[in-house]
């Protein structure tokens, strides 16, 4: 039977044969090397039918980089979602080490996003019984220096192959969930939705402003905005 991790594990067994290039020096798959805590995410929360699917675009540094979870800021996926498991050692640029549950850094977005959620939802339980949270991308790409490169910015001929298996994946996911409504956090995963799922009628799009601090506007009062963005798109949401 088709589920969550099934598919989590087919995406990660394609994503194994990419080649990327510089400027990218590193590539992160917290799929392989954070599948526990991962996998514990799927497991826990992702039981579906699911109403809404909020969509990010991929791992942070601080975040899923090293908890394998959705915008997985340590203390939030530890001390909210109630998940922490071994996180396998990896070599990974000196700025950006894969330390897992033990990483001191906070993910901005992360606990922007986890936070606005736990305000709305002290329990998580809540939150889960008709969302789901998800990356449509799980790798995280890295410059010689530090930087890290987000998915559109790869060349043409690395992006095909890299989009069409998370394509893949994410219609997977939508067929097993059964969402009507995709949220992209950010523009970019909104429009990677409709692309995948441009054949799926039944399912609507939307977005809220991601919440990364390179944003000015998600340094000023983030969780209002995505709020009413939310309200906008559907008061029941």
């Amino acid at each position: 039977m088709r589920t969550l991790v099934t598919i989590s594990r087919d995406l990660r067994r394609d994503l194994d044969r990419l080649v990327f290039r510089e400027p990218v020096v590193w590539v992160y798959d917290p799929l392989s090397y954070a599948r526990r805590s991962h996998e514990l995410f799927l497991e826990r929360y992702g039981a579906g039918p699911k109403r809404m699917i909020f969509l990010g675009m991929n791992p942070g540094p601080f975040g899923m980089a090293q908890t394998g979870v959705p915008f997985g800021e340590v203390s939030m996926v530890r001390d909210y979602l109630g998940i922490e498991a071994p996180v396998d050692r990896v070599e990974g640029h000196p700025k950006r080490p894969i330390e897992g549950f033990a990483c001191t850094r906070s993910e901005v977005s992360g606990a922007r996003f986890w936070g606005w959620v736990r305000s709305r939802h002290p329990d998580p339980r809540t939150f889960f019984a008709t969302r789901f949270v998800v990356n449509y991308c799980p790798l995280a790409f890295v410059e010689e220096s530090g930087r890290n490169l987000t998915p559109d910015k790869l060349t043409a001929e690395e992006r095909e192959p890299l989009y069409e298996a998370c394509d893949r994946a994410l219609v997977r996911i939508v067929e097993h969930l059964g969402p009507s409504w995709i949220v992209g956090v950010g523009g970019f995963a909104k429009g990677r939705a409709e692309h995948a799922l441009a054949h799926h009628g039944s399912v609507r799009f939307g977005s809220i402003l991601h919440p990364s601090p390179a944003s000015p506007l998600a340094n000023r009062g983030w969780a209002e905005k995505a709020e009413a963005e939310l309200f906008a798109l559907d008061p029941s949401l």
